[in-house]
């Protein structure tokens, strides 16, 4: 009888890791732009393998990727996500780096029926990355019914108020270790402009309208902890100079919901993955991979019958932010995981 079982990608794949010093012609990356991106990516997957043992007790819906050589994990092409890759017709390409970002969310068909239906449509996934400014913001849309991925929207975030000597130590600090600060300084636009193309792609999904200046219709933000959207978006817009938009004024905390659902504690992603037996995948801190995992956890969670309720909202007048349950994860050291 064949089970899944947990092992390193790298000691599959003897996966590799690259670094280079100046602006080279990268084989597996090829730019207009004038530097090309490069990966350390640490990462577990399933295999295939005879036991007698019995399968562990994971849900369907989660196991979405069964690995062998001719379907392996790929990275995401970060210049993909943010729409500027220009090797889409490359073979070598495509064959390194992974350019749908639904492969990773995939839920069996069956598993569907047993969740319970949601007070929303939609389900916006989002976890910040940076602690001085906003580094990176990607969201990812989920629908409630079929629980698959209907799209994304993912930016990095080059800073207002940094000097750029202090913004190169800090883009080396966060993002140098996995190989993605190249790309970062390739594509990365003030805050300002990414919540202007974030509003006309909330717009074109028909989720808000600007002319009304409202929440959300049909869709809510889902965290992991409340630092996203009750301590980082303010501050940011306010480094930013542009008013907290009106749609981030309400959040469901996926913490909390967790904690009540199913009656045990935990304190972050890896820890809600952990005791769900779901696997990382990608890189933890970065943004997008982060993203997808918590989307993952989710997914989880409403086959399992969980229902996604709002679990905070901000007074648009006092702007304090009241907390709907009582039963909740509190960090006194206000960490964000």
């Amino acid at each position: 009888m064949a089970y899944l079982t947990r092992i390193p990608v790298g000691r599959i794949f003897g996966f590799w890791s690259r670094s280079f010093s100046s602006p080279i012609k990268n084989p597996f990356f090829s730019s207009t732009l004038s530097h090309v991106p490069s990966y350390k990516i640490s990462t577990t997957a399933h295999y295939s393998s005879p036991s007698p043992s019995p399968p562990p007790p994971l849900s369907a819906a989660m196991n979405t990727q069964v690995f062998s050589s001719s379907s392996r994990w790929r990275p995401m092409c970060l210049y993909f996500t943010q729409g500027k890759c220009t090797q889409m017709d490359d073979p070598s390409h495509l064959e390194k780096f992974n350019h749908d970002c639904s492969k990773d969310l995939q839920v069996n068909g069956t598993d569907i029926e047993k969740k319970c239906s949601q007070n929303v449509d939609f389900l916006l996934v989002i976890d910040l990355e940076g602690k001085v400014e906003i580094l990176e913001f990607p969201v990812l849309l989920i629908d409630a019914k079929s629980l698959s991925l209907v799209d994304f929207f993912h930016r990095f975030v080059r800073p207002t108020k940094m000097s750029e000597q202090a913004v190169n130590k800090y883009i080396e600090g966060k993002y140098g270790e996995i190989g993605v600060d190249r790309v970062w300084h390739d594509t990365a636009q003030p805050f300002k402009e990414v919540m202007q193309q974030f509003e006309a792609w909330l717009s074109q999904h028909n989720l808000w309208e600007k002319e009304k200046g409202s929440r959300l219709t049909r869709a809510a933000f889902v965290t992991c902890g409340n630092w996203d959207l009750k301590t980082k978006i303010p501050q940011q817009c306010e480094v930013s100079g542009i008013k907290l938009p009106p749609y981030f004024m309400e959040w469901i905390n996926l913490k909390d919901v967790y904690l009540n659902f199913y009656g045990r504690e935990a304190r972050g992603m890896m820890s809600m993955m952990k005791q769900l037996e779901i696997p990382l995948l990608g890189c933890h801190h970065l943004g997008i991979d982060d993203s997808k995992n918590i989307a993952r956890v989710l997914q989880r969670m409403l086959v399992d019958g969980a229902l996604m309720q709002v679990t905070a909202k901000r007074n648009p007048g006092s702007q304090k932010v009241e907390f709907l349950f009582e039963n909740r994860i509190q960090h006194p050291s206000r960490q964000r995981r």
